[in-house]
């Protein structure tokens, strides 16, 4: 892919360390606010290998607001928003507060490719083969060090740059959690067996491995997990002989795996960074948190966290946001990943053989018959359960907003250009003198039973109520002065 090469002596805005999907996403966030951005990437290409990740409810709802979802639509796979949780298998619960109401399983590279590309397409910089070294920052600004030598200036500094940030570690921010107690090898392979013949024996080794399962994904392909003990050196990628030895130690057979399409060994460590900002320089996504996998919570958790930086960052850099909107990000998605944690922590310790795990999780089985105990895991880990504290008001105060009907169209084809947005069903207000921040949209007829909502960038409601007054004082709350 081809990308714009800056000179050394232009200034940006923001500087972006790692080009995953939350860096990727945080680049065109800031970019529909003219911020001039650039994403440094250490890798000279993008990914080969074909993992396949799962877009929850949450996450697909953002890219629906930002006009991304048709793309992405297309290149993945969609299945029941069900068996998330410890991977109990549990019917999806009816009725779910979205419009997008399923998982969707689609190969990382594609999502990286298509937000890389937006992002190019709204005018963020990419410049890949360009680690970041070191950086100083001052009351003005960054001045990031690349391993080539080159120095680069910015405004502000983004560390996307995954679970080993170098951004962190320079930052000297403490990262305390858990260290990993059980590796994993985890990866998608082709089998040479029935499929009849494999989920029999999935069956019968699931009543006393947990952590063990071959799931299709069509044309062959299996997605295949086995325990890791006792097989290679965590500091090498696994090979599809540690695969084939750990299938035979557990299922007697290796179920004629062959051709990976990629392999991957993990942990379970857990860990969460102390402070997501020290003066200019911020992290986001997996820099930020890192957790087991199981939920498939990971990859959303993070470009959760570039959605709800961007439009702050990039209202701070653009004049008319105080230092607090900017300390916002923190106090609310820190308690958010504090979250995710404590649930895979419980994931975890339900998957284990052990005798007490194992009781608890045949208890938990039985009370996901349970439709509100389901319901409340599934919107837990799909994130559409998430409520910011703004303060004292309705329950809908402070939570997303679903995709509802209104005057031609859809409510979120109204926030692609990630303003905050007036949706009065009044007709009687007005967004005054923040018009070049906020949209105003008059419409008596849309399916809210609130007479009117400010939404915020990343469409959670900031406002409820039908005072002109009231609704001035909390449009300057979070949209700064009138201009």
């Amino acid at each position: 892919m081809n990308s714009s090469q800056p000179s050394s002596n232009e200034l940006f805005d923001v500087i972006i360390a790692g080009c995953g999907p939350t860096g990727a996403m945080l680049a065109a966030e800031l970019r529909l606010h003219e911020v001039r951005v650039l994403l440094l990437e250490k890798e000279t290409e993008p990914v080969s290998f074909v993992r396949i990740v799962g877009l929850h409810i949450r996450s697909l709802e953002l890219m629906a607001m930002r006009g991304l979802l048709e793309r992405l639509l297309p290149h993945g796979r969609q299945r029941p928003a069900a068996g998330f949780f410890a991977a109990i298998d549990k019917p999806a619960p009816p009725d779910l507060d979205t419009a997008h109401a399923y998982l969707l399983g689609i190969p990382q590279p594609v999502i990286v490719r298509l937000l890389e590309e937006h992002a190019i397409q709204l005018g963020a910089q990419i410049r890949r083969g360009n680690a970041l070294a070191a950086f100083e920052q001052d009351d003005d600004g960054v001045t990031v060090e690349l391993a080539n030598g080159e120095k680069v200036r910015s405004r502000y500094l983004v560390g996307c740059d995954g679970a080993r940030s170098t951004v962190r570690k320079l930052l000297g921010v403490g990262f305390p959690g858990e260290p990993s107690r059980a590796d994993m090898l985890m990866g998608e392979l082709e089998v040479g067996v029935p499929q009849e013949e494999i989920a029999a024996k999935v069956a019968e080794i699931s009543q006393t491995h947990i952590r063990f399962w071959l799931r299709p994904f069509g044309n062959g392909i299996y997605s295949v997990l086995v325990p890791a003990a006792g097989v290679g050196d965590r500091a090498e990628p696994p090979t599809l002989d540690d695969f084939r030895q750990q299938l035979h130690a557990i299922a007697g057979t290796d179920f004629g795996v062959h051709s990976p399409r990629w392999l991957s060994r993990f942990g379970d460590a857990t860990r969460l960074a102390e402070h997501y900002r020290v003066g200019r320089v911020l992290l986001a996504g997996d820099a930020a948190h890192i957790h087991p996998p199981i939920g498939g919570q990971g990859l959303n958790l993070g470009v959760q966290d570039a959605v709800n930086l961007g439009w702050k960052l990039a209202a701070r850099i653009r004049g008319w946001a105080t230092e607090t909107l900017l300390d916002t990000y923190q106090a609310e998605r820190h308690p958010v990943a504090e979250s995710v944690l404590d649930n895979t922590r419980a994931q975890t310790e339900l998957l284990s053989t052990e005798p007490g795990p194992r009781a608890v999780r045949r208890l938990l089985t039985e009370l996901m018959d349970f439709d509100e105990v389901n319901r409340r895991l599934i919107e837990k880990i799909t994130a559409i359960d998430i409520r910011y504290d703004f303060g004292d008001g309705p329950d809908l105060l402070g939570r997303r907003l679903r995709d509802i009907d209104v005057k031609q169209g859809r409510l979120y084809d109204r926030l692609h250009r990630g303003r905050g947005l007036l949706l009065d069903r009044t007709e009687r207000l007005t967004t005054g003198g923040w018009s070049d921040r906020v949209d105003h949209l008059a419409d008596p007829t849309a399916d809210l039973d609130v007479p009117c909502v400010l939404l915020r960038p990343d469409g959670h409601v900031a406002w409820i109520g039908d005072d002109q007054q009231d609704l001035d004082d909390h449009l300057a709350r979070w949209f700064g002065e009138p201009g």
